[in-house]
């Protein structure tokens, strides 16, 4: 899941992020389309390379990228600031990563690497190895869904790695390329497309996609230097039902709504 962004709640047949989704349609349908609406904003950090986000018990977690600075953080929302933080030995490059339990799983990009920490004390618990690449990661509650920017997404056993089936993903009948960062909202996948101001609602049941976001004009809210990057993280708070986005050393988190163009 190399560089993208954002987060937003579910919504297929209203609008809104609590609207709920529902109906499967054809797997040639076209996605409903939606467009947003920024609530809120908060300062972000300028030096995460956010590679993965998600939200917990009123704190953000972010995984941040780029060999020599890759980090697992825990993150205040309203500040941005970074109040616990480990670095990732020199050659791992962070991706992806979510919450199971008390366990924090990341990916790493080109490494095979996925790391387990301790949820309160970011101690290293063990560590899985994998083959390919790693990008965006998220869960059900029960199991791990994984992108490696080709369509597919494996869903794997987070107490063995194991791989136990594989969604591909599609838009229309064709397949999507570059899912990144991934984020799992009331029974859908939401994910980033790299490169795009794009993220599509994905039903995890057969891959395919059934909206998809246009988050065209966000940047323009930003404060853009030369290391302003891509999109990339979605953090869903589920008690709140608010949904957040950021980007790659982007200065602002946002909170966002969305509705059906």
């Amino acid at each position: 899941m190399r560089y993208a962004l954002i987060m937003i709640a579910a919504c297929l047949v209203a609008c809104g992020p609590r609207a709920s989704q529902r109906g499967r349609g054809n797997a040639g349908d076209a996605p409903v389309r939606y467009g947003y609406k920024i609530v809120n904003s908060h300062p972000h950090d300028t030096g995460a390379y956010t590679q993965g986000l998600f939200w917990s018990e009123g704190e953000l977690y972010e995984s941040t990228g780029e060999h020599g600075s890759s980090t697992l953080r825990r993150v205040d929302p309203a500040t941005g600031e970074v109040r616990q933080k480990i670095a990732l030995a020199d050659h791992y490059f962070g991706e992806g990563t979510t919450l199971i339990g008390d366990e924090i799983f990341q990916l790493t990009w080109q490494q095979g690497k996925c790391f387990v920490y301790d949820a309160d004390t970011f101690e290293l618990r063990r560590e899985f190895s994998y083959k390919g690449e790693g990008w965006g990661l998220t869960t059900d509650g029960a199991k791990l869904y994984m992108s490696d920017g080709t369509p597919n997404i494996v869903v794997r056993n987070p107490a063995t790695f194991d791989a136990e089936r594989t969604i591909v993903v599609r838009n229309a009948g064709r397949p999507v390329y570059d899912v990144n960062e991934l984020e799992w909202i009331e029974g859908r996948i939401w994910a980033n497309i790299y490169m795009t101001n794009e993220v599509i609602i994905i039903d995890p049941a057969d891959g395919r996609v059934e909206g998809v976001i246009d988050f065209t004009g966000i940047v323009s809210r930003l404060i853009v230097t030369r290391d302003t990057d891509v999109m990339n993280g979605i953090a869903w708070d589920e008690e709140g039902e608010r949904i957040f986005v950021t980007g790659k050393n982007w200065n602002r988190l946002f909170e966002i709504e969305i509705f059906k163009k």
